[in-house]
């Protein structure tokens, strides 16, 4: 509150109900990973975490009826209210700034390389040498090559870039995986923490297999995370997009069930997804986004995007257990618009978690897609399905839900903050 900008209260409130939304992820994650213990561990953590659980989901409460206020009377920024204002960027101005910071502008002050012409030979090496709470983006250039290591982006350090040679000559590669005996959230290749993190031209993958279940190529848990020209590969659980605010542009990300789960606010544009063969009796499932909370501003929007599958999946007729998603948690949100989707989806579009688990309260809904796959006239009718009209639709792109993305625009990637019609 200290840095509390009246100028800016719109920005601010959202920067709350992110944060606060985050607090509440974090805390069902910590219960989460006491299911499977023996003994009565489980409800003791639940027990020990009632009071703080209780008094985020409040707080969230309280801070999202302030950002509605605010919206109904269409305040936005309240400069104006106490006679200031802010002067609007020419768009002359705007195009120079961008192109200042554009990333591929960008000199790297760490080289990567495992020919020897770098400072480092690992990417782990790498990321030791960057300074804590660094004021400027540090920025890390990974040369082609196999880097076959488990790398950690850890709280603090804060605006690392890291750019390889292109996601399928610069690859990050691990096995971890739930089955080799490592809890799901620490099986990523590749886990970011730290804040402001981008990822241009560079792949990560986790080669686990189907055999492996839960097991993570990417997890993000920092806050305006951006990943451009990425390659996630992976089976269960490829990407975890955690917490936060995050954006993917042109961006392709692979696997088998529940491949793109969290409960993020992250928005995915020009972003392709391909399904793998899930292996015997397991269901192909693209989504699974873990909103916990009604008050949580989370979501997953797929904008512009391509829904497909490897060969041996599209050859599948008919469609049987491939769907766009499942709910998760009870308020699970996904929305998909102006996106090609394959016909190995089940015409049902939608499958079941556990029972009717968030069937009535997600918030699934489908705008003006197109290929085989989007035909909505037999998808399921559970109340949490919803009809997007183009004013609904609108509400969902990054302008909106970001509430302030000014750091998605000053990265300099391909971004479009509003809905163009087709």
């Amino acid at each position: 509150m200290a840095e509390f900008d009246y100028m800016k209260t719109d920005a601010f409130v959202a920067d709350l109900r992110t944060w606060l939304s985050a607090v509440v992820t974090n805390q069902e994650t910590c219960v989460d990973a006491f299911e499977n213990t023996t003994g009565d561990t489980s409800e003791k953590m639940k027990k020990l975490l009632e009071t703080a659980t209780e008094l985020a989901s409040n707080g969230l409460a309280m801070v999202t009826e302030l950002a509605t206020v605010i919206s109904s009377f269409n305040l936005g920024s309240l400069g104006d209210m106490f006679g200031g204002s802010r002067r609007l960027l020419t768009a002359a101005e705007e195009e120079k700034r961008r192109l200042a910071q554009e990333i591929d502008t960008l000199a790297p002050d760490i080289l990567v390389a495992q020919d020897g012409t770098g400072q480092f030979g690992t990417i782990t090496e790498a990321v030791a040498a960057v300074k804590s709470d660094a004021e400027n983006s540090t920025v890390i250039h990974v040369k082609a090559g196999v880097y076959n290591e488990n790398v950690s982006i850890p709280k603090g350090k804060n605006k690392v870039v890291m750019i390889g040679d292109g996601p399928e000559t610069t690859k990050v590669t691990g096995n971890k995986s739930f089955a080799g005996g490592v809890p799901t959230f620490y099986t990523a290749t590749l886990d970011v923490n730290s804040e402001d993190f981008i990822a241009k031209d560079i792949g990560f993958e986790n080669t686990a297999g189907v055999d492996g279940y839960q097991a993570l190529a990417l997890r993000v848990s920092g806050d305006r995370a951006i990943f451009y020209n990425v390659k996630v590969d992976g089976y269960q659980n490829s990407l975890c997009a955690d917490v936060y605010r995050q954006f993917y542009s042109n961006c392709t990300i692979t696997g088998t069930t529940d491949f793109v789960f969290g409960d993020a606010l992250a928005l995915f544009q020009n972003c392709t997804f391909v399904a793998r063969t899930p292996g015997a009796n397991r269901e192909s499932v693209v989504f699974a986004q873990g909103r916990n909370d009604s008050n949580s501003n989370s979501v997953f929007v797929v904008q512009n995007g391509r829904i497909t599958a490897e060969p041996a999946l599209l050859e599948v007729q008919p469609p049987d257990r491939s769907y766009l998603g499942h709910p998760w948690k009870p308020y699970s949100r996904t929305i998909i618009m102006h996106t090609e989707i394959g016909n190995f989806i089940n015409p049902v579009g939608w499958s079941t978690w556990i029972g009717k688990l968030g069937l009535n309260t997600c918030y699934y809904g489908e705008y003006e897609n197109t290929g085989p796959g989007s035909e909505t006239k037999n998808r399921v009718t559970w109340p949490g399905i919803r009809k997007i009209t183009s004013e609904i639709a609108k509400t969902w792109t990054g302008s909106v839900i970001y509430v302030d993305d000014g750091w998605i625009k000053k990265s300099g990637v391909q971004y479009e903050p509003n809905l163009k019609e087709i």
